[in-house]
């Protein structure tokens, strides 16, 4: 398969992401949280530079799809050990500990809370969050994105 050909298709595979990202939160009533839109933003990139890959056939764009996919994939990894409690996320879209807080903090802490936690799994298949998900598939893009590169021929 040419280059040109294999970057198309890790656009389109962006597209799809961001199709069923939309999907689950529309469709499915899962709303995203705050680290899920962070995983959206590279799927956006990765679909607009496939769109300028398809009309300027620019090699160096590949790199930067691969790069988006990459960028994606990586917050996927860090929202999973959040997700997992491997490690804190950030304050603003996780739960924290109301140790030593006065009736003021805590009230205030119930009011700020993101309506949606970042360190809950809202849905799994086969035991892999969306997040993991998000990450497994925009691993395998970043994949197709480099290959992509390496087979271009202008």
């Amino acid at each position: 398969m040419t280059g040109r050909r294999l970057g198309l298709i890790a656009a389109v595979g962006s597209l799809g992401m961001m199709i069923a990202a939309l999907g689950f939160q529309y469709i499915g009533e899962l709303p995203p949280c705050k680290m899920c839109y962070w995983q959206r933003y590279p799927h956006i990139a990765a679909i607009g530079i496939g769109v300028l890959f398809l009309f300027l056939a620019y090699r160096g764009l590949l790199l930067l799809g691969a790069f988006a996919a990459l960028t994606t994939g990586v917050i996927g990894v860090y929202h999973v050990g959040v997700e997992q409690k491997w490690w804190q996320g950030p304050d603003t879209c996780t739960s924290s500990s109301t140790d030593g807080l006065s009736v003021d903090q805590l009230l205030d802490q119930i009011m700020t809370a993101p309506l949606v936690r970042c360190d809950e799994i809202a849905w799994s298949l086969m035991g892999i969050s969306m997040a993991g998900w998000n990450a497994i598939v925009s691993f395998a893009l970043a994949f197709l994105w480099v290959t992509a590169f390496r087979r271009f021929r202008a």
